[in-house]
């Protein structure tokens, strides 16, 4: 197909035929899943999946690859869900306009993907959604926290029981521990601090530790009050574009 013709000259036809083959679940459409799915989509992924509850606001502009003018206030999925089929129109692309937590997850994999990408921003739908996944056999790649950061050069790939410094990754290994699991599963995390000066409202409280409570609440309320947290779209961008490299290297084992 001439629209990947490039990509087949790097990599070889049979592994693009075989990602044209293979279903994706991505969960959480922002800053991060939205860049993961567009680099899929360009690296001819054929079926996706899409799940996300909320609609685009003015102010994810900065960092959302579906935010413009002209799409605030529509539905994630559907600006996701279009920008893919204009970039492929022979994909597949089921939209969940819902919002995921362990309720809804036999829903969320009902087509049982190959992969998952897991780019929500909740605590405890987050570690429910990787239990699930490893107790169901579903490979996922999950994106740690990426605002207050500003050094791309800093972003890993690594299994979590190898992170260090991500306090998201630090909560995601205590909670994991408990429901028996402490390793197999790839995570996108930086190693860069994070920095005090990108949060609002002021607080006596660190960085990390707001960003845990702000970014990453361990209720699964829609709506909680959260602290506003500064995101460099370089670095989120490429949360996502890591993410979908890590999926395509598991799909074909490039």
């Amino acid at each position: 197909m001439e629209r990947f013709s490039r990509l087949i000259q790097l990599i070889g036809n049979e592994k693009v035929k075989l990602l044209g083959e293979k279903k994706i679940t991505i969960a959480g459409l922002g800053a991060v899943g939205g860049f993961a799915a567009e680099a899929l989509a360009r690296c001819g992924t054929g079926h996706f999946t899409l799940v996300d509850f909320d609609v685009i606001a003015v102010s994810n502009i900065n960092r959302h690859i579906g935010a413009l003018d002209s799409t605030v206030g529509k539905l994630k999925v559907d600006v996701i869900g279009e920008r893919i089929k204009d970039i492929n129109p022979l994909c597949t692309v089921n939209k969940k306009n819902i919002f995921a937590h362990k309720d809804s997850f036999d829903l969320i994999f009902a087509e049982k993907p190959d992969i998952a990408i897991d780019a929500i921003d909740s605590l405890g739908p987050k570690v429910e959604l990787l239990a699930y996944c490893v107790t169901n056999k579903i490979p996922v790649i999950s994106s740690m926290g990426a605002a207050l950061r500003k050094d791309p050069s800093k972003i890993r790939i690594a299994d979590i029981s190898e992170t260090d410094v991500c306090p998201l990754a630090k909560n995601l290994r205590r909670f994991l521990k408990r429901k028996g699991i402490t390793e197999g599963i790839t995570v996108i995390y930086s190693t860069e601090p994070a920095l005090k000066t990108g949060l609002r409202p002021p607080s006596k409280k660190s960085a990390q530790d707001l960003e845990e409570e702000a970014e990453f609440p361990a209720s699964y309320t829609r709506g909680r009050e959260r602290n506003i947290l500064g995101s460099y779209p370089i670095v989120t961008a490429m949360f996502g574009l890591f993410a979908a490299h890590a999926a395509i290297k598991t799909l074909v084992g490039d």
